[in-house]
């Protein structure tokens, strides 16, 4: 396929699967305390029933986010003496995305540092029917995937074949946790600091989310037009952040 052909495809696949593999840490962690409740012989395939379920779930809502994203005529124009803008379905949906990573990500931070998250799992009650343990994850994969999706609609908008780089990076993070979920988690507990670079990430991606969809409406404020923040700025943040954390982390070992 001729977009596998583009650096920017591959660039964009592998940073959303690494960002892909980290937004599920706290799925993966949420999925084992559910699944721990069960007995032993039935928690393995709790955890894996749970991360196939939450593949499922997000190529279902990738999908749909999407065709909404591919809604570009727009239905309502605002014109006034110091805002111009004509809203739009892909712009909507890019800009309350944008809001919603910011208060997800500022929240997640927050709670991190404080601890409050833990506490609050700590104190959920028990459940002990494989069915009930089932739903639950259910609902944990469809609150835990929106920014999962979000952040794959803010990193692939604008490139060629975007859906398919969406979701071939949504299967090869699945399979990884999979493979891999209990060293992951042990890693990034291991390493706090990690998993608050990823959060910062959705700080900028939500940002970039935001100007996106202020870009497509055509958004005028004080009479001067709302531009896109180029990706490559934001690869090499991210690129450049890992880098330094990586070094920190070789650092701390020694």
């Amino acid at each position: 396929m001729e977009i596998f052909l583009q650096v920017d495809t591959w660039v964009a696949l592998l940073t959303l699967t690494f960002l892909e593999i980290i937004l599920g840490i706290d799925n993966i962690i949420f999925i084992s305390i559910s699944a721990n409740k069960l007995p032993e012989n039935q928690v393995r395939k709790a955890t894996l029933l749970g991360l196939a379920l939450a593949m499922i779930t997000r190529i279902i809502l990738l999908f749909s986010v999407s065709y909404l994203i591919a809604l570009k005529d727009p239905f309502y124009t605002i014109n006034t003496s110091w805002l111009k803008t004509g809203l739009t379905g892909q712009s909507v949906i890019l800009f309350l995305g944008g809001i919603f990573l910011l208060y997800k990500s500022t929240k997640e931070i927050r709670e991190k540092v404080e601890h409050t998250n833990e506490e609050a799992v700590i104190k959920s009650p028990k459940v002990v029917s494989f069915s009930n343990v089932i739903i639950q994850i259910i609902l944990i994969d469809i609150v835990f995937s929106f920014d999962s999706i979000l952040t794959a609609v803010g990193m692939t908008n604008g490139i060629d074949g975007a859906l398919i780089i969406m979701v071939i990076a949504v299967i090869i993070s699945i399979l990884i946790m999979m493979l891999f979920s209990k060293p992951i988690s042990n890693f990034v507990n291991r390493n706090p600091t990690i998993q608050m670079l990823a959060l910062s990430f959705l700080i900028l991606i939500g940002f970039m989310l935001i100007t996106e969809g202020a870009h497509l409406s055509h958004t005028e404020i004080f009479n001067k037009s709302v531009g896109a923040i180029p990706k490559g700025y934001l690869y090499f943040a991210i690129a450049f952040s890992l880098g330094v954390e990586m070094l920190n982390l070789k650092i701390r070992k020694k």
